[in-house]
């Protein structure tokens, strides 16, 4: 026998199987990382990628905000207080920054309430707000070569300098977080969101696909619209553990940022499995149903067709959203959803669209918390109380000789089968 390990919530739980059952593990390349995350940053900083040093193109005095996608408060500190330091040697006062925290449609709202933010002593220096998708006097900078128009947050939109700082890393609509997603969706009014998300409808509208990719394009115009002097963008390793940093001009920070992220999340393997557990990577991802399921995207690549899948994922604070669990339950079949998507559409429908046509592939156990009533009845899935038992039912499924993936990591791992 074998055991493996998945994340679950803030801990672990194994799954011990048949050494001869055992396929492969898929997981992000074992990555170092950066020795010294601060002076990382700092070297990042120091040496931009086609713009200026931020401290050339402060002021003292200017109206300055920094987008800022939450990524744990000691990498958040680590990211601000670089930026501090930075332009404080061109004579900028910590009264003229404004730090505006990303909103992100992917988290709940449970999730989103409960964000960490930048510890006391910065919070205390700095006036720190999140964005409200749905607040009312947010600018219109333009339209998308679509027609679709951008309406973006006032604080944002009238400052002088606009720098934006966060992770890049798999988006299960964008294909990778970071960079142009902190204009949108992150500053960008919910009527924009929505009508840019509507194209996550689209098949290349995925996890690690940039080519093609209707939501990446919508955002990149966005981005332009909005005029962002500056970004600093960091890559992490399955550990969340900074590996690099890459600042200057949004763009070409995004990109190089890219090329390393997908040397680290992009995973082939040999063969498609019979049956595949995934966890979303633990609590950093796993909060609620509807924030794991992107993670199913994943498995589905190296899944036999109508074979079996396990997720493994804690789901402490429930189901997810209003409109995710309306969704689920109101429909049965993807493509009324899709249809009535079509009409009203919401960023938390569109999750469970896809979570419904996951499970018109294969057959799906999920390990959680969330009482069996509402997986069973409302979603349609089987549940298992533990791993084991979930591989159990799995077995039943595929046979006794059926070989398994393991994904610990599914939010940061795009796998793909050799050709």
């Amino acid at each position: 026998m074998v055991e493996v390990w998945l994340p679950y919530g803030s801990t672990e739980v194994c799954v011990r199987i048949p050494t001869a059952n055992l396929l492969d593990v898929v997981e992000p390349k074992k990555t170092a990382s950066a020795k010294n995350p601060q002076t990382e940053i700092k070297n990042a900083l120091q040496n931009p990628l086609g713009a200026k040093r931020l401290a050339e193109i402060v002021k003292p005095g200017a109206k300055i905000t920094v987008v800022l996608k939450d990524s744990g408060v000691s990498v958040n500190q680590m990211l601000i207080s670089a930026l501090l330091e930075e332009m404080s040697s061109a004579g900028v006062k910590d009264e003229d920054v404004t730090i505006i925290v990303a909103y992100d449609p992917l988290r709940t709202v449970s999730s989103r309430q409960n964000l960490p933010m930048l510890g006391e002593e910065l919070s205390s220096r700095l006036k720190v707000i999140k964005h409200n998708s749905e607040a009312g006097g947010q600018v219109y900078v333009g339209k998308t070569s679509n027609g679709i128009e951008i309406h973006l947050d006032k604080v944002f939109a009238e400052a002088d300098v606009k720098i934006l700082a966060g992770p890049v890393e798999p988006h299960p609509i964008a294909g990778y977080s970071g960079g142009r997603e902190l204009v949108l969706p992150g500053v960008a009014s919910l009527d924009s969101i929505r009508e840019v998300f509507r194209l996550g409808i689209d098949g290349k509208a995925k996890k690690g696909n940039l080519e093609g990719n209707p939501v990446h394009h919508e955002m990149v115009e966005a981005a332009s619209l909005a005029q962002v002097d500056f970004a600093l963008n960091i890559v992490r390793n399955s550990e969340l553990d900074i590996v690099k940093a890459f600042a200057g001009d949004i763009n070409k920070a995004f990109e190089e940022s890219v090329r390393l992220a997908e040397k680290i999340y992009r995973v082939s393997v040999e063969s498609r499995a019979d049956m595949v557990f995934v966890s979303p990577g633990g609590s950093s991802f796993d909060g609620s149903l509807q924030e794991a399921a992107p993670c199913l995207d994943g498995a589905l690549e190296i899944v036999k067709r109508g074979k079996a899948v396990a997720l493994v994922a804690e789901c402490a604070s429930g189901c997810g959203d209003k409109d995710f669990l309306e969704a689920s339950s109101r429909f049965s079949n993807p493509k009324d959803l899709r249809r009535y998507l079509e009409r009203r559409f919401s960023v938390s429908g569109l999750m469970a669209y896809r979570l419904m046509n996951v499970l018109q592939r294969v057959n799906l156990v999920v390990v959680s918390v969330i009482p069996d009533y509402y997986v069973s009845r409302v979603f349609r899935m089987k549940t298992a109380r533990t791993a084991n038992e979930a591989y159990r039912l799995l077995v039943e499924t595929v046979g006794n000789r059926g070989k398994a993936s393991f994904i610990p990591y599914g939010n940061l791992t795009v796998p793909f089968v050799k050709a």
